[in-house]
This record gives structure tokens, sequence and C-alpha cells, in this order.
């Protein structure tokens, strides 16, 4: 199930935790039938990626999955989804490259699948099948995410922000954040600032103790609101995204800021709702002063732009799902060739150790070459030409090209036709 199937208060019913992961595991294909499975767990969707070596039962599944979490699969099962063979793989591309995610096209989901796997790959609960599954989805993602543009432009407020910064400041790693509030929105910049390098970042909020909270996560200085016109004289970049009901950053507070900056530009961003910066600061000439409303313009054209791409990142998905299945396919073939080639290997042994005989005892060498090259053909040709004689004695007209396409006979056959 997934934020499309079902709604959050079920769809945390049946979250697996880290700590009962191991013994979902083992105990999910012990008692489901199931040869290999992996389980994707995340808070938008839960999955079990299952390879069975008979017929697929996905209701033992799903009765497993009910009981592992006190549940009913009767009360589960309106909000499930299932897909076999190529749709399976289908799914799991789609899923990797983000065109199943809430966010289209964003790149954590790859992530979790790859610790997913990773976690099942070192309890030994996956196999061929499953391992062939999963490095088709890598191969495919990177392909979609090297050859297309669908996850290259922001759609949350909080990374257009930080997008914005990293257009005005090349290097992060030199630059000094200052960032007002520690809610949600606010939590998720620190976060991006944190992952892009900025240099220092400072975070101000009314109540210190969230701010310290979320401070200590994110290797950040904590600071009271009091403490911002100071603060600003050492801010290249200001986001600010309160609950409070007026402005809280004033022209004056800002002009102050950057005569002691010797004028050196800020960087301002206002996710608030009301404002919490004044309109009039952007009227300072070395600050460049964004509103919540321009960040929306640039994830509305950065959305638009990632459905574009996902129409081409579709038809790679498509294109991955047709290799796998020709690979699977050229697999089922693997045992006929290997057992093929023992069978021949068999042949050359035995007459090389004749002919090997042959040259001890004192024969002509040319003799025997000859005598073995015959011998091979003889042999080697023999089953293959007796049941074919059989096959079209018995009306099996349909093997007759096929030998003609394995053997490549096609141009032999035409030179015989010439010479008759």
């Amino acid at each position: 199930m997934n934020h499309n199937s079902a709604p959050l208060e079920i769809r945390e019913k049946v979250a697996f935790t880290e700590s009962r992961l191991e013994e979902a595991l083992r105990e999910g294909c012990a008692r489901s039938g199931a040869s290999e499975l992996v389980i994707l767990s995340t808070c938008n969707r839960t999955e079990l990626f299952v390879a069975y070596d008979g017929d697929v039962d996905c209701v033992a599944l799903g009765h497993w999955l009910a009981r592992f979490h006190g549940l009913a699969w009767d009360d589960l099962a309106p909000y499930c989804y299932q897909h076999v063979d190529l749709e399976a793989v289908r799914h799991l591309t789609r899923v990797g490259a983000g065109l199943d995610s809430m966010v289209l096209g964003e790149p954590q989901i790859l992530g979790q699948i790859k610790t997913a796997y990773a976690q099942a790959q070192q309890l030994n609960v996956v196999g061929s099948q499953l391992n062939q599954m999963f490095d088709s989805c890598f191969t495919v993602v990177k392909q979609i995410r090297t050859e297309t543009a669908i996850g290259a432009n922001p759609v949350s407020v909080a990374f257009a922000a930080v997008s914005l910064s990293k257009r005005i400041f090349s290097r992060l790693d030199r630059s000094n954040a200052l960032l007002i509030g520690a809610g949600e929105t606010i939590e998720l910049v620190a976060r991006h600032l944190r992952e892009n390098g900025i240099a220092n970042m400072t975070i101000a909020n009314r109540t210190l103790s969230r701010s310290e909270s979320l401070a200590a996560e994110v290797g950040a200085r904590s600071v009271s609101l009091d403490a911002i016109a100071e603060e600003l004289v050492a801010a290249d970049i200001v986001i600010s995204s309160t609950a409070a009901p007026i402005a809280i950053l004033g022209k004056g507070a800002v002009e102050a800021a950057l005569r002691r900056r010797k004028h050196k530009p800020i960087f301002m961003v206002d996710i608030a709702v009301p404002r919490d910066i004044e309109p009039q600061v952007a009227e300072l000439s070395d600050v460049y002063l964004y509103t919540v409303d321009d960040l929306k313009e640039i994830v509305e054209e950065n959305k638009r732009s990632r459905q574009s791409e996902a129409v081409s990142a579709e038809q790679l998905v498509e294109q991955g799902v047709l290799s796998f299945e020709q690979k699977q396919r050229e697999y089922r073939a693997v045992d006929t060739v290997k057992a093929l080639r023992s069978h021949a290997d068999d042949i050359r042994q035995s007459e090389l150790q004749r002919a090997l005989k042959l040259l001890a005892r004192g024969d002509q060498p040319e003799v025997v070459l000859e005598s073995l090259a015959r011998s091979l053909t003889n042999k080697l040709l023999h089953a293959p030409s007796a049941n074919l004689k059989r096959a079209s004695a018995a009306g099996r007209d349909e093997v007759i090209p096929l030998a003609d396409e394995l053997f490549a006979l096609g141009e032999y056959k035409s030179l015989d036709s010439e010479n008759t």
C-alpha cells in the first residue's frame, strides 16, 4: 500500500520498525511460502517484494502481513495492490525513479530502496530472482537520473529557498545563515543547508528550547529572537518562517546591519504568512528579498518541468522492463547451453584421449587428425540429425526452420540449392 491507496491512519499500522525488521524478513519468508523477500517501509508506503519457487500466493502474504501487525487481513485488503512478474518490475522501477512518489521525481526513495535491499541481503533472504530485479531497477533509475532532469529542480518551498541561496552564493561553505523560526519549514531549510555544506548556521526562535533542540540536530547555534539585530551583521543568508502576527524584521534594523557589514549583500527569504520581513526591506540596494509567492512560482514552474521530464522517464522505464524480460528469456536457456557444452566437452575429451593413444603407438599424425575430426563431427551431429529425421517423419515441420536458425544453416542450404 502507499499514499495513493491508503490513508495515513492505515499506513502507520503496517509500517515496519527498524527493531522488528530482521524478525519480519525471516518470518515473512517462513510463513508466507516466499523464497525471497525485501521489505520497503517508509512514511508513504509499505511494500513487500517477493519471489516464489512455485506459484505466486499474494493472499498468504497478505494474511501474514496482517498477523504480524496484529490486524485482520479483511481490514487491510481494500487498501492493498499487487503486481506480478513484469508489472512488479515496472512498479519497482517507477518507485525508484520517484514516478510513484508524492513529490514527483524526489530522490530520497532510491536510497530507501537500496537500504531495504541491503538489509535483506545481509539476512540472506534474497536470491537470484530479486537480485536481477533490483539490479535492473538501479540501472534504469541511474539512466533516468543521467538522461532526464526529473529530479533537478526543487519542488518544495524549503528546497527552493536553499536553491536560490546557491545561485547567489556559489560557495555556501563560505556563507553564514540565520534562520528565524523553528517549525517544520525551517527544519527542512536547515537540513538542506547542512547537506549543501553551509559554513555556519544560527537559529533564532521565540521558544529557545525548540531552537536549541533543532540546532543540536543540524549542527547550528541557537539564539532568542531578541538577538536577531546583532546576528544580522554576520548573516549572508536570512530565511524566516514564524507564526508571528506582525513583521519581526524591519527596514531600519536591516539598514543598520548593512552599514556594519560595509554593504556586503544579504539574501533574504520570507516564507511566513503573514510576512515576517517588512516589504520595504526590498528597497535596500544590498538586499535580495524573496517572498513565499516568489518561491511558489519557482516551485510550480519546476513541477511543470518535472512533469515534462516524467514522460521521458516513463519511456526509459518501459525500455528497462523490456530489457529485463529479454534477459529473463536468456537465463531460461542457460541450463540447456551448459548441458550442451558439457556434452560436447565429454565427446572432445573421449576422442582426444583416443587420438593421443594412436599417436603414442606411432600412427601417422595426418591419419590420426583426420580420424579425430571425422569422429568429433559424427558424434556431435549424430543425436541432432537423428532427432531431426524423427521430427520430420512425425510431421513436426516447425522443427526444421528452428534447426536452420539454431545452426545458422541458411547459407549452406542456399549453396545446396544452387548446386542442385
